[in-house]
């Protein structure tokens, strides 16, 4: 997969064909009603994920989850950039996978068979949903809680002319 400007942009969404123009009046109030979503005003999706009755072993190995995380960065269409995990003693690991498109954390307690997961990716061609479904599936999960989310533009900042800030 071809992956343009807009989904490796500090302002995802932004892509310099269209024509983001100034407000034609700034000092005008923001609207009252809240604007739909579209794909200039989009900055990503955000999933916070609750995996529950985990398999305590594979939650307290460390290879294993630095395999899974990248299975599910893979799987969700992102770009791995980096990946950093920790174990710690007497148990528990928690991994940071560093993506193109944001972030997948987790955090895991074998004693509880619990691993918390946080998944934020942006642009249009990225699949958080996929990358919590294999951290669910790899981990065992009985039972899983998802919460997601569209993450935009504030509407302060949506109509606006996005540049990059001038190097000091």
């Amino acid at each position: 997969m071809t992956q343009t400007l807009p989904c490796l942009h500090p302002n995802p969404g932004w892509n310099g064909a269209q024509s983001l123009k100034s407000p034609k009046h700034p000092t005008s109030p923001a609207p009252a009603e809240p604007v739909a979503s579209s794909p200039e005003t989009m900055v990503g999706k955000h999933c916070i994920l609750e995996l529950y009755d985990c398999n305590p072993q594979k939650l307290d190995d460390e290879a294993f989850l630095r395999t899974a995380i990248t299975t599910a960065a893979k799987r969700a269409g992102a770009t791995l950039l980096n990946l950093i995990t920790h174990r710690f003693e007497p148990q528990g690991v928690t991994g940071l996978a560093l993506l193109a498109e944001s972030h997948i954390s987790i955090h895991t307690w074998p004693e509880s068979g619990y691993a918390a997961v946080d998944v934020f990716t942006c642009g249009d061609h990225t699949m958080p949903e996929r990358a919590c479904d294999v951290l669910g599936k790899e981990l065992g999960a009985t039972r899983r809680k998802l919460k997601s989310f569209r993450r935009e533009t504030p509407a302060s900042i949506a109509d606006g002319i996005r540049e990059p800030v001038p190097a000091v």
